[in-house]
């Protein structure tokens, strides 16, 4: 993707383009979806795809104008910045992504006809220690559900490291940019000094609170055919032959990536806990196509998990990068078994 604009452009222009486009919806975004909608449905199939997408798009533009007000206000009442990280400014912005993101899926469930199920023990809880939460990553939008549950359910702070191409969503960009959170620029674009992942995640994990949760995924993107394929050429490549094995046995994961793992344990308090989150019910949509294809939805997405105390992890580097490879083995286990029930519960 593109790279983002500089940050003053992002906050000069971008920002209230968004606040401004939301006014402008506000009367005629519900005609739009009614009428160009019906009517671009009769040609297309599907059950009423244009009108459900028209609308999202519209509530999402809405939805991020609203965050950027509020967020807007808690500046203003920080003393224009000069609180920005005081611990009440911290717990408000929050309370501001909690509540924001229960709305935007309320929208997402009755529009898109979503269902998401956390499968948890009953009485379970985190424990009162920073968490490290390493999650695979397939379909659109995982990393908000787990983020939403993070919030919501486990009441956590998320301290996530993301892509800087989504600092072109405005409110995403303003939001995190004052949360524990980072956006790391790849490698190709790194200008020099610039802080890599590694570094970025050291510096995260090294603060996380007991009340904390630092979001990771090994993974580093989207599970695609191609990179699979790439990421199992390279274990062959590098010697490790039993290993590659064991991966193509691996449908629908890949290889993780161990170097983010290693430094947040190497930072975090050694009291923490890891957190290996499985999920399903967004495998199949990895392109637009599909995701059109699919609307609406009619899903039902499965979170699982799996908590380890750090102290129970092997010390050694190598005996780490190896647990980690067992624990995406369990993960793809998982799937398959939660996959089979879901096929089997669909009408």
């Amino acid at each position: 993707m593109i790279a983002p604009p500089p940050r003053w452009v992002r906050r000069v222009v971008l920002a209230p383009l968004v606040v401004l486009l939301a006014v402008l919806l506000v009367p005629t975004s519900i005609m739009l979806a009614l009428v160009v909608g019906a009517a671009l449905t009769w040609l297309l199939p599907g059950r009423l795809r244009v009108v459900r997408l028209l609308w999202m798009l519209s509530f999402y533009v809405l939805w991020d104008a609203a965050a950027l007000v509020v967020l807007f206000g808690l500046w203003v009442a920080s003393g224009f910045g000069l609180a920005m990280h005081r611990p009440w400014v911290q717990r408000a912005h929050v309370a501001v992504a909690r509540a924001a993101l229960a709305v935007l899926f309320w929208q997402v469930r009755w529009t898109l006809r979503l269902t998401i199920v956390v499968e948890v023990e009953k009485g379970a809880r985190l424990p009162d220690v920073p968490v490290l939460v390493l999650s695979r990553h397939a379909g659109p939008g995982d990393s908000f559900i787990l983020v939403d549950v993070l919030l919501g359910r486990a009441h956590r702070a998320p301290a996530i490291v993301l892509k800087d191409t989504l600092q072109w969503d405005p409110a995403i960009d303003v939001l995190l940019g004052r949360l524990p959170a980072a956006f790391v620029t790849p490698v190709a674009r790194r200008r020099p000094g610039q802080p890599g992942a590694a570094e970025t995640i050291t510096r995260i994990s090294a603060d996380l609170g007991p009340g904390d949760a630092l979001v990771l995924f090994p993974e580093g993107g989207n599970v695609t055919p191609r990179r699979r394929a790439q990421r199992i050429d390279a274990l062959r490549a590098h010697g490790k032959d039993a290993l590659a094995d064991r991966a193509e046995r691996m449908p629908h994961v890949m290889v993780p990536h161990t170097g983010g793992f290693l430094s947040a344990l190497d930072a975090v308090a050694p009291d923490a806990a890891v957190l290996v989150v499985a999920h399903t019910g967004l495998d199949r949509l990895v392109t637009v196509k599909d995701i059109w294809r699919e609307l609406p939805m009619d899903k039902t997405i499965v979170l699982g998990g799996t908590l380890v105390r750090v102290g129970d992890l092997p010390a050694d580097v190598e005996g780490r990068e190896l647990w980690l490879f067992e624990q995406w083995e369990r993960v793809d286990a998982w799937i398959t078994a939660r996959s089979a029930d879901l096929d089997a519960a669909r009408p």
